[in-house]
């Protein structure tokens, strides 16, 4: 009962990792394609990339997490 508690937790806490994280690439992709509209798209491809790795990461932390917790069979 506790441990799926914590395994809840800790997928939320991942996946505010990752919000807060894809947050700041776009906050910044944004910001950099004000001042450079010219790199536009090469900013926007390596925004992408970057918040697809973020993802990644949410995704395996949250895996761990249930893992970790023997609720997978």
């Amino acid at each position: 009962m506790i441990v799926g508690s914590i395994a809840g937790i800790g997928a939320g806490l991942a996946a505010i990792g990752a919000g807060i994280g894809i947050g700041n690439i776009g906050g910044k992709a944004l910001e950099g394609m004000a001042r450079q509209p010219e790199a536009a798209s090469q900013i926007q491809t390596t925004m992408l990339i970057a918040a697809a790795f973020v993802e990644a990461v949410a995704l395996f932390a949250e895996v761990i997490a249930f893992l970790g917790t023997g609720q997978v069979n």
